[in-house]
């Protein structure tokens, strides 16, 4: 069963509202509010809205913010950057990534020649 199936159900039977009512209410057919609430057919969020709005509730979707821990400030000031500020400051993000990764190896091969040195 959706979520969404199972909330119409809820609300429904806490209202005291039958399939065939809500169904009437809604514009719709009972087979329908059957087919959302068992979670064969998912609603579009504006027919789960509706569905909720014909017996007297809304839904309320909320959203809380990432533990991302960056910098809000930060954030913001890449927002402000123009696109192509954007990928020329990526692409020498890169670079330097590249250089890391070459002076490692440099360093990997350069300790494997000291260690075959007699």
């Amino acid at each position: 069963m959706s979520r969404l199936g199972e909330i119409v159900r809820e609300v429904r039977q806490r209202r005291g509202v039958s399939q065939r009512s809500l169904a009437i209410r809604a514009g719709t057919q009972q087979a329908t509010i059957s087919r959302i609430e068992r979670g064969e057919e998912s609603p579009s969020y504006e027919r789960f809205e509706q569905l909720l709005l014909v017996m007297g509730e809304r839904p309320v979707v909320r959203t809380e913010p990432l533990d991302h821990g960056l910098d809000p400030s930060d954030l913001a000031a890449e927002r402000t950057r123009s696109p192509e500020e954007r990928i020329s400051l990526s692409l020498s993000w890169n670079r330097m990534a590249g250089g890391f990764a070459a002076a490692g190896a440099r360093a990997r091969r350069d300790a494997a020649e000291k260690a075959r040195l007699p």
